[in-house]
Formats: C-alpha cells, sequence, structure tokens
C-alpha cells in the first residue's frame, strides 16, 4: 500500500491537487513515523569515538534500523488518518469552521480510495 501511496503522491503533484497532496503526504509521514525505531530502543556496543565517549565512527555510525511494518500495520495507519480527519472535521463543523470541515472531509476521502476493496 505504501508504494502505492507514494505513486498517488507523484499523480497528484503532477495534477497540482492540493487536497491529495496534503492527505498522502501526511499518511507517508504517519508510516515513516511508525517505522522509526524510539530513542530508548536504539542500544548497541558502546563504540569509542576519537573525540567522544561512546560516540560511533565510520560511514553509517547514524544510521538505526527501521522496524518492518505488515500491510495491515499500514493500512491501520491510514484507516487512522481518515478517522483522525473526520473527527476534526466534526469538531470544525461544529465551530462553524465549514471551509477547514470541507477540506479535511476531502483528504479522508482522497485517502478512503486507498482502503477501499481494490486496494
Amino acid at each position: 500500500m505504501r508504494d502505492t501511496l507514494s505513486d498517488g503522491l507523484k499523480t497528484a503533484l503532477k495534477n497540482r491537487d492540493r487536497v491529495a497532496v496534503s492527505a498522502l503526504r501526511s499518511a507517508l509521514s504517519a508510516i515513516g513515523n511508525a517505522e522509526a525505531v524510539p530513542v530508548d530502543d536504539q542500544v548497541g556496543p558502546a563504540a569509542v569515538g576519537e573525540h567522544v565517549a561512546g560516540a560511533a565512527a565510520g560511514p553509517g555510525a547514524a544510521e538505526a534500523e527501521r522496524r518492518a511494518l505488515t500491510g495491515a500495520d499500514v493500512r491501520s495507519i491510514v484507516e487512522g488518518e481518515v478517522r483522525e480527519r473526520s473527527t476534526a472535521a466534526a469538531e470544525y463543523e461544529r465551530l462553524g469552521r465549514d471551509d477547514v470541515a470541507e477540506r479535511l472531509r476531502a483528504e479522508a476521502e482522497v485517502l478512503n480510495r486507498y482502503l477501499g476493496p481494490g486496494a
């Protein structure tokens, strides 16, 4: 699904579809954040650097292995993005901000297309 979202983002950028670009960038960022390993989990051997004790040195020393998400994980993240937008849209509508509510509903609809039966 991540590749499909990325392809959709490329298409949205070419078509200058601001709503789709915003929704897809946000969803892809949420997926990327879920793959990140918390700092507390980055436990490894303490390398001794030349200038700082415990510092790792060399190419790739700052790289951390990322979590591998399943298709179900990615789908769950996108579903959460849709829920967040729908909830926020209802709140904005309650506050009389129909313009923002409409944009959020449009973004939710863009993401819903990727959750459909063919996706």
